[in-house]
């Protein structure tokens, strides 16, 4: 690494990792605070490019969001709903199966399935819900539920995390998405999302999960009211946790989108902070593998562009995406194939088509 730094500070961090040492707490916050935002972005592409050379991933996935009917109440959602609100649904199973079936002669490798904390679901609900999806999609892995839900499904079955999880694995759940844990801090839960499991319940889910052998993907949201410090901490709690039971395979920076809710004063998140928290990541999570750009969230010249600062992964196909969108997302629903490698070869990356769990297919 032969980088002319702006920010002289960052000299004792490119040292640090070229000689393979985890940054610390301190290193974080100078990174978050930094204004050298190419010098930043050299020391991340130095290690996704150790780790995956010139490679960018993307999987043929589609989302079903099965309810926004939810009691968590967060202050920076636009998708839930009240129980008879307008504009509250709740899929049946029979309407699920028929959304699956209307893109069944599509390469669909991966089906993305969270919703809201619906209480009056029962766990056959779920259960039935992940059997339809490997009826109608058997090659497809099922990706499903946050740790928010999981944790719901256990209060209303009246089973322990660890027992639900089994019921769910059996049924065929494969892979977690990894929502719902927002921003690690008590402060920022209290004031925006206090209905919602702790930090530490949600660790504990997780790790709950990775020892049942269910991969999952790690979030954070950011852009709201949460601070650097607080930021650095977040992905450090990931971190500890993926030390260990190495069972996190993406974090995926989530920019918060403020339209449609509570806190729609607040700014969209700028090209320089989205593109410093997917450089940040791929620094602080050294035993991740994989730091995604999520194109529905922040654009997708955006995201092209994060493929040189960190980012090997630009998610997917999504299809019909519903969550960022309802929060003002301008960015398409879905994108095929086609344009996924057209978007990764003129970043000037060699795209990978995977399967959920990184294999090229």
């Amino acid at each position: 690494m032969n980088i002319s730094f702006l920010d002289k500070n960052l000299e004792k961090i490119a040292a640090k990792v070229i000689d393979n040492n985890r940054l610390d707490f301190n290193d974080g916050v100078t990174l978050y605070k930094s204004s050298d935002i190419i010098g930043i972005g050299s020391i991340a592409d130095y290690v996704k490019t150790k780790l995956h050379n010139n490679c960018a991933y993307f999987v043929y996935n589609q989302h079903i969001n099965y309810t926004n009917i939810c009691s968590s109440k967060c202050k920076f959602c636009a998708f839930a709903k009240d129980r008879g609100e307008t504009g509250a649904f709740t899929f049946s199973i029979k309407e699920i199966e028929d959304k699956l079936k209307e893109r069944i002669d599509e390469p669909v490798r991966e089906i993305h399935v969270v919703g809201g904390i619906n209480s009056e679901l029962s766990i056959d609900y779920y259960t039935d819900l992940i059997k339809t999806i490997k009826k109608i999609r058997p090659n497809a892995v099922v990706k499903a539920f946050t740790a928010v839900e999981i944790d719901n499904i256990s209060k209303i079955s009246g089973l322990d995390i660890e027992n639900t999880i089994s019921v769910l694995k059996d049924a065929g759940l494969e892979m977690m998405p990894g929502g719902g844990a927002e921003i690690m801090s008590s402060r920022v839960r209290k004031k925006l999302f206090p209905n919602k499991i702790s930090a530490p319940e949600w660790l504990d889910v997780m790790k709950i999960a990775h020892r049942a052998g269910i991969v999952s993907n790690a979030t954070m949201l950011y852009g709201h009211i949460e601070t650097i410090e607080e930021r650095v901490r977040h992905l450090i709690k990931l971190r500890e946790l993926q030390d260990k039971t190495n069972g996190f395979s993406a974090f995926i920076p989530l920019a918060f989108h403020s339209k449609n809710t509570s806190m729609s004063d607040i700014d969209r998140t700028t090209g320089i902070d989205d593109l410093k928290n997917i450089a940040v990541a791929r620094l602080m999570l050294d035993n991740f593998a994989h730091i995604k750009a999520y194109w529905v969230m922040i654009g997708e010249k955006l995201a092209q562009v994060a493929l040189s600062f960190g980012a090997d992964d630009l998610d997917g196909t999504i299809i019909e995406e519903k969550i960022t969108h309802m929060a003002g997302a301008e960015t398409s629903k879905g994108l095929s194939r086609e344009k996924m490698l057209y978007l990764i070869k003129s970043a000037g990356k060699t795209p990978i088509e995977r399967d959920s769990f990184y294999n090229p297919v």
